[in-house]
Order: C-alpha cells, then structure tokens, then sequence
C-alpha cells in the first residue's frame, strides 16, 4: 500500500500571524487529524506545542518543512468552528492567531519543554562514519546521559548546530529525549475495596468476621465500617476512599495494610474531578413569575423569532434572573448548550448558587480563580459533551467571565450576557484586547443561537442598536412584587463642610441613616472607588508629593501595613517620617479610599461590624464568596467597596447605600464618564430596598446640581442616554463612530515622541481629521515606559476592515525604521 506525504498547517501559540506547514512522518499519518496538539521545532533550537489547523497533501512552495516530532492527543481538543473563531477575533482585535490560542487555551495544554539529546543505546561505536564534530558530541554524552541543545554549540565550538544533530539522529548515533511536561495532572484518590474472594461471596465474608471477632476486633470494626460506607450487598454500592475509611473507623493506615497483606483489602487509585458536584436541581416549573414577568418572557420569545438579539433592559430587582432561568431550561429541554456570561467573579459566585437549586451539576463555573488543572477539567468536559441525556460528563450550562467564550462549545443554543454595559468585559492586556460582549455575539451567531443582553443600565452603544432595530428591544420598567425603587437623597457636601455637619467623610444624613440601619438590624453598603488608605500624602511646606519610581503617578497609602504603594506597578515604599524635599514633619494625607472609611466608620460605630470588599481584601481564591456569605447571613452590619460592591448582588436585608464622592466619577477625563457615573450610582442605589420595604440611597457631592446626578435620583435612563447622543454626535464618538487606539511605548521619551509624531502624519495622509493625537495619557508612564496615545475614529459606515488593514500597513511600515525597533506599538480596537 502507497504511503501519503501528509503536510498538517499548525498554529503556534505565539505572536506571529498565519500558520506553519510540517511535514507528517509516515508512522504517525494515522493519527494526524484537525483539532490535536503536535510538537514541532519553529526556529533553529525551540520546540513548541502547536494546533494542527489542516491535514492536506500539499507542500509548501518557499521552504522545506520540518517534521512533526510527536503527536499529544488522541482526540482533538478543540470544537469544530473554533478555529474559525480564532481568525474572526484575530482579524477584528488586530492581533495575531498566535495570540489568541495563547488567550484561549488553558495553560496547562500548552506545555513547557526543553529538548535534550541522549545516546542511542543500540548504537554500536564506529568512528569511521562520523566527523570532528559529531565524535565530539558523541564524547561528551560519554561523560553526560543528556545535553540540553542549547549547550551543544559550546561543546562543538559552532552556531548551527541541527544539521550536526540531524544527520547524527539519522545515523542513528542519537536520539532525541522530548521533556516535555504535560503540566495537567489528574487528580488521584486512594480507595479501598474487599477483595473479590470476599467481594463476591457472603458467606466467606461471614467466616471472615468470625475469625476476626476473635483474633482482631479492631481490625473486624474497620471492615464493619467499610460494609456500612460502601451499602454492601445493594444495587447502588458506593466507593469507599482510604481517607473517609480511617476517619470513620477511628483506624489507623497501619490497619488497612495489615488487611491487605492478609488479602482481605486491596488497594486503588482512581481520578477524580476537582469540581464540586451537587445532586440534580428542582424543576424550573416551580418558578411562579408575576403577569409582568410573564408578559416580558412572552415579548423575548416573540422577539427572537425574528431577531439573533434582544437587549432586556430592566430595573434593578425586577427579577431578570428568573427570566434567564426559564429561557435556560427551554434552551437545555431541546438539547442545546446555555453559556451565561458575568462581567466579575464575585457574582458569578452568588449567581451560581442561584442556578444550581434548578439545574445542578448540569451547570460547569469557568473563570480566571480556577487553577489550570481545574480549568482543563472543564474544558474536557465541555468538549466531551454530546446531547445525550444520560451523558454524566457534560454541562449543558456554562457561567462565568469573559474567558468563558472561549470554550469548545459544540451545541451552544443560546448566549446570555448579563450586566453587559460593564467595563469589565473589556480584556485590556494582553493582546486580543476583546470585549467580552461583543465577542459573545459573534459566537453566538457563528453557531446560528440566540443572544441576551441584560442590563438595568445599558450601554449606549447596545441601547443604540436597539432603537435602531438591530437588536430587539425588551424592557421591564418595574420592581418584582411591586417593589418600590429607592429613595434618593442628594448631600451638598461643601454646605455640610461649611455648616462644620460633616464628620470626616461622613455627611450628618449619612451618619443619621446609618444609626437607623444599625438600630433597625438591617445593612448598609458605601461605596468609594478607591482603595487605599489615603489617595496621596503631602507636604504642607513645600507640597511635595511621593512618586513612584516606575510610573507617573503617586503613591497610594495603605494604612494595613503601613506602606506607599503603586496601584499601576506595585512599587512599594516606607513611609518618610519627614518630607526629603524641605525636611518638614509636617506631612498631611489627602483624599480618602476604602481602608480609611472602613477604619473611621469604626471609630464612629464601635459596635457595627464593619468589612471591606476591593482588591486587597479580594485577592485570595474563595475571599469573594466569603464575604458575600458573611453578608447574605446577616454576619456584616456595613460593607465598603469599591465597584466590585455595584454589580447586580442580591441581599434581602440591605436599607441603605452611600455614594460618598460622586465627584470624582463624573470629573474623569473620558468621553464615557457621564455615563459611566450613571451606570455606577444607579447600580450600586439598585443594591437597596430589595426586599419588600424602599431603599435609601445617599449621594454625597460638591456638585448636587450636575445632570448626571439628577438622572440617577429620577431612575431616568433615557434622558440620560438622549444628552449623551447629541454629545457624541457633534464630537463623532461611538455609537457614531468606531476607535481604534493605537498605544505607542518607549523607555526614552524623546525617541517616542519623534515616533508618534512620524505615525502620526503618515496615519493623517490617509485618514485626515480622523485622526486625534499624538498625546500622552492621563498616566503618561507605567513601569519605566513612557506612553503616547493616538486615536482613530471610523465612521459607522466606512468599510471597518478595510480601514483596519490600512492601519495595520502603516504600522508595519513605520516599524521597519531600525530607529523603532525596541518601540511598542498596541492596537486596540473600541478601546474603553
């Protein structure tokens, strides 16, 4: 039988954009297929873990290929479409295929390797056939079982060194030992079962018990506990680990080895998913909507028969939730996957309870607190699922981040985005720089299912494209049980300050409040955008302010252990006990963050338990999900957060929330401010009154007066939305326009600004007044690199791809100067 020269086109997880051809060995064309991970050389000396793309029988026409070295899958590992996927974001997020694998897959599929070479032990020792430089090599494996490749140019004294390897393989003088280390682990238990003499028949069993009631009754107790924990003799017998064996008995791991050296136990492993399962769920039936949410599930079911998408824009506590779950369970009845996407993991850890009490284990959690071994688990799983009913390894749901989209979803029915105006599903390094949402829907439209945005406060763009009849537009304007909204009440902070009301940073609405909630037994929220301690501290003499050495911005006081340091860096600082600059003792702390207003509310209400939720609080794996259980059972009187504490929670007992300094919100140099600061204040209100009784939120400001402000105390989204429209409109801002923002990074400002300035004009000869820029940043250096900005609008009409392969020529050209080189030029698209 004629043998095929087989050529597979793989992917490399690297920034380098299209595929590499390799020639497959005869031995290995069998097991050659779309969708594996194959080891393959790519330059002089690395190897890599590549996706085979294309199986064909085409060579390539400019260069020889290298051959696949080894095959790392049975099955692919990898759905069909994904790789069509792939080249989609690629293309739109001007990135490289590369590095989009490098987003997508886990890390643990991509492994780590270091190719050694050892002697061939069949090899029989003739000189004659070999030169200086192979004897060379061949001595030096004397002396060393393995020597790593790139150790072999020393020890031969020359640079190219694979032709003396190659034709040393060739002749069989050595052989390549491939280390490379699949870093996903199984994980193992250890668990104990009776022999198959006793196993299989009671009555010997019985004459076992007698001898051991006898001769060892400690030994007779364990074996009674492991008949109890395994339910011997019934239909359903259980497993019986070694671990639950020795708790449960009270026996020691000498015990159980003395019963199997006697053959009554005998020992196995076996793995086991690292992801907790629970029992199956009760029916979604049991949900009773009220008439309004029944009338909006019937308006999105009519409205999906004849659009891909629907925007559900609905009130805080209107009860989206239990809209989401009865669309699930359609989803799931006709066989179809569900992904529901969260913009944090803190809510993904609330909601997740929420959806298991209907569908159980049937859900799987992706998210980026998973470690690699448990991310690959899931992965498996989703790529192992089939619609099979009865099919114990699949999920039919999957819930998580913006990583989740990238999932080997086969049978994907419908995409729900909840929360979709967040920030947070925007990836901003490393590249792709994706939105989370918009991605999303492309998936969903690359599998022919349906999609779901929710959200109380829209983004203007997907509120836009409603109105515009792009998408289908739901609303539901009023609370579940007729819930009233919250109350809001507006604090002129510098007539408070004037008045000499205010106590700290406490306004005295704000600390009469609190003692109502406290006094009530009912719970508080405050929410403060910044972490920290104090924002900066400064000298009174000489104004002089800490730095970081790294970035262009100052120091942030964290009072916990008692440091300066760079939100942007991590640069860490002491505390100067007088100002380098002047020598003064007279250093005040100015502005206020999270720990400052935990620790001050402390002072004020000795008796209230008081908790912080913001990145310093946050950063172990399950500290989320503790204090969101800490505070749904009642366990904290106050939270104080920073935007983690805004997004979409649901607590029964919460009276009253603060906004303590909506200034600093709306005075943030960017075009999306005002509503971004509509979005936050109306979400973190929505947090309040949620069970039967109104809410009441506090918004602390200099500025009471601002339209921003007004709208969020009159729950006016549309108003808010129509200003925005003719603002942007008249500066061509999205929706009118999209950007794209090209961020250029140099070590010697003066080598970055003749480099913008350069891209610059030769980016305006193309596209005119399109072009915003060259400037630096609000944060004009970060880690030792300086940045400059310029932005790009694209006319809504304007060909997007065309524009985009423009710029990209440019860029490539622009880099070709040797002046440039160490110069970084990133490019993201609809930038947030």
């Amino acid at each position: 039988m004629e043998r095929l020269n087989l050529f597979a086109d793989v992917l490399l997880p690297l920034p380098v954009s299209g595929t590499y051809t390799y020639q497959v060995p005869w031995e290995l064309n069998d097991q050659i297929k779309n969708g594996i991970r194959v080891v393959v050389q790519f330059g002089s000396r690395k190897i890599y873990t590549a996706l085979v793309c294309r199986v064909h029988e085409n060579p390539p026409e400019k260069y020889v290929p290298k051959y696949i070295l080894s095959i790392l899958d049975d099955h692919p590992i990898i759905s069909t479409g994904q790789i069509e996927f792939w080249n989609w974001m690629a293309s739109y997020y001007l990135c490289t295929e590369g590095e989009v694998m490098n987003a997508a897959l886990p890390s643990a599929f991509k492994l780590a390797s270091e190719t050694k070479i050892i002697r061939n032990p069949s090899f029989v020792e003739d000189f004659s056939n070999m030169n200086d430089k192979e004897i060379m090599l061949f001595e030096a494996l004397h002396h060393r079982k393995t020597i790593e490749i790139s150790e072999v140019a020393k020890i031969i004294g020359q640079q190219k060194i694979i032709p003396v390897i190659k034709t040393m393989i060739e002749k069989g003088i050595i052989m390549l030992e491939e280390e490379l280390k699949d870093r996903y682990k199984p994980k193992k238990e250890t668990f104990i079962r009776l022999t198959s003499i006793y196993l299989k028949d009671e009555e010997k069993l019985k004459e076992l018990f007698d001898l051991l009631e006898r001769r060892a009754k400690k030994q007779l107790e364990m074996v009674m506990t492991w008949v109890h924990l395994s339910q011997y003799g019934s239909a359903d017998m259980k497993e019986v680990t070694r671990a639950e064996l020795i708790k449960r008995s009270g026996g020691s791991p000498a015990m159980i080895d003395g019963l199997i050296r006697k053959g009554v136990f005998e020992i196995f492993e076996k793995v086991i998913s690292r992801i907790g399962t629970v029992k199956d769920g009760v029916s979604s039936d049991t949900i009773e909507l009220t008439a309004l949410q029944q009338t909006t599930l019937e308006n999105i079911r009519e409205s999906l028969k004849s659009k891909d998408v629907v925007l559900l824009h609905g009130v805080t506590s209107s009860g989206k939730t239990e809209l989401y779950i009865k669309l699930i369970q359609e989803t799931i009845d006709r066989g179809k996957q569900v992904l529901y996407l969260l913009p944090e993991i803190a809510l993904t850890t609330q909601i997740i309870n929420r959806l298991r009490k209907y569908f159980g284990d049937r859900i799987g959690v992706y998210h980026s607190r998973f470690n690699e071994n448990e991310r690959v688990e899931i992965w498996n799983k989703v790529i192992a699922s089939t619609p099979d009913k009865n099919d114990q390894h699949k999920y039919d749901i999957i819930l998580g981040a913006r990583s989740a989209v990238f999932l080997p979803f086969s049978r994907l029915g419908l995409v729900i985005v909840d929360e979709e105006h967040d920030s947070s599903f925007k990836q901003i390094d490393p590249a792709p720089r994706y939105q989370g949402r918009d991605v999303a829907l492309y998936l969903a439209h690359l599998h022919g299912s349906k999609a779901i945005l929710g959200s109380a406060t829209p983004s203007i763009e997907s509120y836009f494209n409603a109105r515009q009849g792009k998408y289908a537009l739901v609303e539901i304007m009023e609370r579940y049980g007729e819930m009233e909204l919250p109350k809001i009440q507006v604090v002129n902070v510098k007539q408070e300050t004037r008045q000499g009301t205010m106590r700290s940073h406490f306004s005295s609405v704000l600390i009469e409040q609190l003692e109502l909630a406290l006094g009530n037994k009912e719970q508080s929220i405050l929410f403060q955008n910044r972490r920290g301690f104090s924002l900066r501290l400064e000298c009174e003499t000489c104004n002089w302010m800490p730095t970081c050495k790294n970035c262009d911005v100052t120091l942030v006081y964290h009072k916990n252990n008692n440091q300066l340091r760079c939100h942007y860096c991590g640069y860490v600082a002491r505390v100067p006990e007088k100002c380098p600059e002047c020598q003064g003792i007279s250093i005040k702390m100015r502005g206020f963050g999270t720990e400052k207003i935990e620790e001050e509310l402390g002072i004020i209400f000795p008796k209230a338990r008081i908790k912080r939720m913001d990145l310093d609080t946050t950063r172990s794996r399950h500290s989320y999900q503790q204090i969101i259980t800490d505070f749904e059972e009642q366990k904290i009187d106050v939270l104080v957060g920073t935007q983690m504490v805004t997004k979409g929670l649901d607590f029964d007992h919460v009276s009253t929330v603060c906004i303590l300094n909506a200034d600093n919100m709306l005075s943030f140099p960017d075009f999306r401010a005002a509503e971004r600061s509509f979005q936050l204040m109306a979400q973190v209100s929505g947090r309040s009154g949620r069970k039967n009784k109104q809410g009441t939120v506090i918004i602390q400001s200099f500025n009471p007066g601002h339209p921003i402000i007004r709208d969020v105390v009159n729950h006016d989204y549309v108003t808010m939305y129509k200003q925005q429209l003719i603002d942007r409109k008249k500066f061509n801002y999205p929706p009118y326009s999209r950007l794209v923002l090209l961020k250029l990074k140099h070590k010697d400002p003066k080598i970055l600004n003749h480099a913008s300035d350069t891209l610059a004009v030769s980016l305006r000869k193309i596209f005119g007044n399109r072009i915003l820029g060259p400037e630096f940043p609000v944060v004009s250096k970060i880690m030792n690199q300086y940045i400059k900005h310029i932005l790009i609008k694209i006319e809504r009409e304007a060909s997007l791809s065309g524009m985009k392969h423009k710029i990209m020529e440019e860029i490539e050209n622009f880099r070709k100067e040797k002046l440039y080189v160490q110069l970084k030029v990133i490019t993201d698209v609809d930038p947030q």
